[in-house]
């Protein structure tokens, strides 16, 4: 006989949860996906890892030599 008072609790908590808006910062969303500010230092150190159009790809397959 339980189960109604069960079933209740269990709609209260998704409720909340369905109508629960958290506060934004929107100052650290954006400075997230703005993007990585040292990536272009980093290609210039290391441009062996750059992906560029000569490289030993071609359309995603390996070139045999």
């Amino acid at each position: 006989m339980g189960r109604g008072r069960q079933k209740a609790k269990h709609t209260k908590v998704a409720r909340e949860l369905k109508y629960f808006s958290p506060d934004t910062n929107y100052g650290a969303l954006e400075k997230e996906l703005g993007g990585n500010s040292r990536l272009e230092e980093d290609l210039e150190k290391w441009p062996e890892y750059s992906a560029s159009d000569d490289d030993e790809y071609d359309q995603g397959e390996f070139k045999t030599a």
